[in-house]
């Protein structure tokens, strides 16, 4: 069987750790990282705090396309599936 699309992460899902990306750029390279999942792959982002602005963004330009779970909510650590629909 072939396939067009090819999905480097079995599971289809694509780890992002926004704790190691200058400030500056972790919005534009949130955005790059989600346009780049098909439907059905989720990007589990990690970061230091939880990103209310940058999911106000999400939701203004993706909107139901982009499904939000938290999966873990510490005082230093946010853990978060983004799952493109």
């Amino acid at each position: 069987m072939h396939h067009a699309h090819l999905h480097l992460s079995p599971d289809a899902i694509y780890p992002f750790d926004a704790r190691g990306i200058a400030k500056r750029f972790r919005h534009a390279a949130i955005f790059g990282a989600l346009d780049a999942l098909t439907p059905g792959e989720r990007m589990r982002f990690v970061n230091d705090h939880n990103p209310i602005p940058l999911l106000q963004q999400m939701e203004a330009r993706y909107g139901e396309n982009v499904e939000i779970q938290y999966l873990e909510q510490g005082p230093e650590r946010i853990v978060i599936d983004f799952i493109k629909r």
